[in-house]
């Protein structure tokens, strides 16, 4: 059976005759993706005192069509910063396999040096600030990478670094973010707690903690495309504390049948 592609549904050819190629147009300009297939949606995350946390949901969608329920949307790197991941999932996993070869030529660069590793470590700051600037160049070549990014760490002075970046390049910062549905949803959440950069330091790891896990829960009752089961990440000058396996305690739809015009009721 012929298994290429240009065979696919057609008659056989000693029937009807060879294929005729020109219509697969293989002479033509390269194409890039126009608009993403398979998405993940909301990361959130938010500075407290000694570092930052980030979480974001195990779900890939397909469309409107909750698919993949396994997808891990944060990454580690060098083992002191977290990126995490919104958009399309296959551009996700072309920087996840650079992101691990960026970590692969890092660890060459300390072996070969006498000063050891502080001397090439890529703390958060400068992960972001490589990422924003591959990012800009992919969009240069109008070949974009799908991708909203959150970079989660501390800098070289100790202190919470947590910044984002775009598919066009453009890069923010501040003590909380968020990403898709989240920067709508979850932002005025963590503004309440960290509304500026002086608020961080009254912060501690716990309450930062519980403040995600509800824009979590906010999120999955409010966001068509997110799901129970997230990833939670904890960065601190310690390291990276990541649990991709946690899941929303006590949630339930019972509310709803409370809710005025919700099913078959008589007001």
């Amino acid at each position: 059976m012929d298994h290429r592609p240009q065979a696919w549904g057609r008659p056989r050819d000693d029937v009807y005759g060879a294929y005729d190629a020109s219509y697969m147009q293989g002479n033509g300009p390269n194409q890039h993706t126009q608009s993403p297939i398979v998405t993940g949606t909301s990361v959130v995350a938010m500075k407290f005192k000694d570092g930052v946390v980030i979480a974001a949901d195990n779900l890939a969608s397909y469309g409107s069509l909750a698919r993949f329920t396994d997808v891990k949307r944060l990454r580690t790197f060098a083992g002191s910063s977290v990126v995490g991941f919104g958009g399309d999932v296959s551009d996700m996993q072309y920087l996840d396999r650079h992101l691990t070869e960026l970590a692969i030529d890092e660890a060459y660069a300390q072996s070969s040096t006498s000063t050891g590793s502080a001397a090439h470590a890529l703390n958060a700051r400068s992960l972001h600030k490589y990422l924003s600037k591959l990012l800009y160049h992919r969009r240069s070549k109008f070949d974009p990478l799908w991708n909203h990014l959150l970079v989660a760490g501390v800098d070289d002075d100790g202190l919470p670094f947590l910044a984002a970046a775009d598919l066009l390049g453009t890069v923010f910062t501040s003590p909380s973010l968020a990403t898709g549905f989240g920067s709508m949803l979850a932002q005025p959440i963590m503004r309440k707690y960290v509304p500026d950069e002086a608020a961080v330091a009254g912060v501690t790891r716990e309450q930062a903690v519980e403040v995600i896990r509800e824009c979590m829960k906010v999120l999955f009752y409010r966001d068509a495309r997110s799901l129970d089961s997230y990833s939670l990440a904890v960065v601190t000058k310690d390291g990276v504390d990541l649990s991709e396996s946690e899941k929303l305690e006590k949630q339930s739809w019972a509310f709803a049948d409370r809710i005025k015009g919700y099913g078959t009721q008589t007001v």
